[in-house]
């Protein structure tokens, strides 16, 4: 999953960045609704993590203007508003989870993954393809109940397949969910992140299909 932070806390968003980087979430952030705004209006994110108190228009505000213009991304809320009444104006707002500061990081995580399966409609963290079981929360991957080592860009390409089976994904598309901003990335590290997963992958249901000009396809195999 890739996810946009907006806090304008310096220190708690550079620890939120380690921390999602270290677990194989790309996170970015900006400090306000404006640049949020900004930046939601030309790249994709699957989730955001919004703060309350802001400089210049309020999470709020952000919040309201996403939904009325339709768009159903979930919203994440961590502020140290701790009262009902911000609990519940946020919630009515379009919130789909409300968490105040400070937070352990682990629990952040969990809210995060499970927002995204109320999305899917998938009631665990556990994805199976055929033969092949990827449990998001333990990072454990199996092939005929056999672990299968996987690099960080590894998994995170195979939980992006999974999650778009039967849809072919550009190395465009791919590249905006692995990489954050500051990471520098190229089309030909992607094609080698993907050789060594299929090499890894061999085994399993999973197939990745090139198609020529447009780019790749995972579906499973019969």
């Amino acid at each position: 999953m890739r996810i946009l932070l907006i806090e304008d806390n310096e220190a708690l968003a550079d620890a939120t960045q380690e921390y999602f980087r270290q677990i194989g979430h790309p996170l970015d952030w900006t400090v306000s609704v404006e640049l949020a705004e900004r930046t939601l209006s030309w790249d994709d994110f699957d989730m955001l993590i919004l703060d309350i108190n802001l400089p210049g228009r309020s999470g709020y505000q952000l919040l309201q203007s996403l939904r009325q213009k339709g768009r159903t991304i979930p919203v994440l809320i961590l502020t140290a508003r701790a009262e009902i009444d911000d609990r519940v104006s946020a919630l009515d707002l379009g919130a789909d989870d409300y968490l105040v500061k400070p937070v352990d990081f682990r629990e952040l995580a969990a809210r995060c993954r499970a927002l995204l399966r109320r999305e899917r409609g998938a009631a665990s963290n556990t994805m199976v393809c055929g033969n092949l079981i990827f449990n998001l929360a333990t990072h454990q991957i199996t092939v005929n109940n056999q672990a299968v080592e996987l690099r960080l860009r590894e998994r995170q390409l195979l939980e992006l397949f999974l999650k778009n089976l039967d849809r072919v994904l550009t190395k465009e598309d791919i590249a905006n969910k692995l990489y954050t901003f500051d990471e520098a990335n190229t089309p030909n590290a992607i094609e080698q992140t993907l050789t060594r997963l299929r090499k890894k992958l061999a085994e399993s249901s999973l197939h990745i299909k090139t198609i020529r000009g447009l780019g790749y396809l995972g579906h499973i195999d019969d």
